[in-house]
């Protein structure tokens, strides 16, 4: 695998947890407009991505591959728990 390949497997590794996020702030910001008001759509998506990413690699250390509906599942509730715990500290 040359290192192109190897930044295509990492991006694609990555992505979805990153994709997910943004989803899920810009969600957040026209759902719950009162309670996330003071932050940026994109403050969010960063934590959102950053736990999405921490998701991803322990769904890595416990399944030992990627793809599985357990990893998508840990991918899911580090989003979700970066993101509520960032909107509930305001």
């Amino acid at each position: 695998m040359d290192p192109l390949d190897a930044v295509w497997h990492l991006g694609n590794l990555f992505l979805p947890a990153w994709g997910v996020a943004a989803l899920m702030a810009v969600a957040l910001k026209l759902i719950w407009r009162e309670a996330v008001s003071g932050m940026s759509w994109r403050t969010l998506a960063l934590w959102g991505g950053l736990g999405g990413t921490l998701g991803v690699a322990a769904a890595l250390m416990l399944t030992g591959g990627d793809g599985t509906m357990a990893g998508y599942g840990l991918m899911l509730l580090g989003v979700t728990a970066a993101q509520w715990g960032v909107s509930w500290k305001r």
